[in-house]
């Protein structure tokens, strides 16, 4: 099994399909591609609690981490929007939250993975470390 960055962008926008987003109605989902082929995917879950809410990053780190995927994370997909209309306006990026679980996982390969943003009519290309420069990582206890 492999990806690329089309099928990665695929992926979220499939599992953005499955978010449970009642009270905002803001789907997203996101995809993170290892360096063994392998795809992790997750959805936004939302609470009535509205802190308890977990983005879609977070449950594919979440999930990856407890089905014991700490390879190499190359890639991450991001896409949201409101329900029917994922993908439209502009890209989505992760929250503050998520850049730093997205570090944690990568951190445990000794990776810096790409992150596509998606949007309507762009497709942001960053690298994490972009996204969350000078990050506070496992180094930083140490």
């Amino acid at each position: 099994m492999s990806w690329n960055r089309d099928s990665l962008i695929e992926a979220a926008r499939q599992a953005a399909t499955k978010a449970y987003a009642p009270y905002s109605r803001f789907h997203v989902g996101a995809a993170l591609g290892f360096a063994d082929g392998s795809v992790v995917t997750g959805a936004n879950v939302e609470n009535a609690s509205y802190g308890m809410a977990l983005c879609a990053e977070t449950v594919a780190v979440g999930k990856a981490l407890s089905e014991e995927w700490r390879g190499k994370l190359e890639g991450v997909a991001v896409i949201g929007g409101k329900a029917g209309a994922v993908g439209a306006g502009d890209p989505v990026t992760p929250c503050g939250r998520c850049r730093q679980m997205l570090n944690e996982l990568a951190a445990l390969g000794d990776s810096d993975p790409t992150v596509w943003c998606v949007g309507e009519d762009e497709v942001l290309e960053l690298a994490l470390s972009a996204l969350l420069p000078r990050a506070f990582g496992p180094d930083s206890l140490t």
